[in-house]
């Protein structure tokens, strides 16, 4: 993870392209990208959206590979050290949705789902 941001850095660092001022240009780029992938599985069911996942597999390899290039971008222009965000995250996760009361479920509380947080 962290070679990525060092990579992700040093190309956007070549093309002075890191600057603070465009973390909201990137944000707004990230609901885009999440807007195309919403395309290939709007207003389906579930095995539907199975099905148009592996059948635009290409599209949503580039999503992924676009979401990570624009975390991994916003991360270096932050001074942010990814492996350890995630590894933060995680531990905050496994306190907040305990295997024994959230598997099978969800989050969301007010639909009857797990969350520990306010607990």
């Amino acid at each position: 993870m962290q070679e990525a941001q060092r990579w992700v850095k040093e190309f956007n660092d070549a093309r002075d392209w890191n600057h603070i001022g465009t973390i909201k240009d990137l944000m707004l780029n990230m609901n885009e990208e999440i807007g195309e992938m919403w395309h290939v599985i709007k207003w389906i069911d579930e095995k539907k959206q199975a099905e148009m996942i592996k059948k635009h597999k290409d599209e949503v390899e580039n999503f992924i590979g676009d979401m990570q290039y624009l975390i991994l971008k916003i991360a270096a222009i932050c001074d942010v050290d990814s492996k350890k965000a995630i590894k933060d995250v995680m531990d905050e996760y496994e306190q907040r949705f305990p295997l024994e009361k959230t598997r099978g479920t969800h989050g969301n509380v007010r639909a009857g789902g797990i969350d520990l947080k306010k607990a």
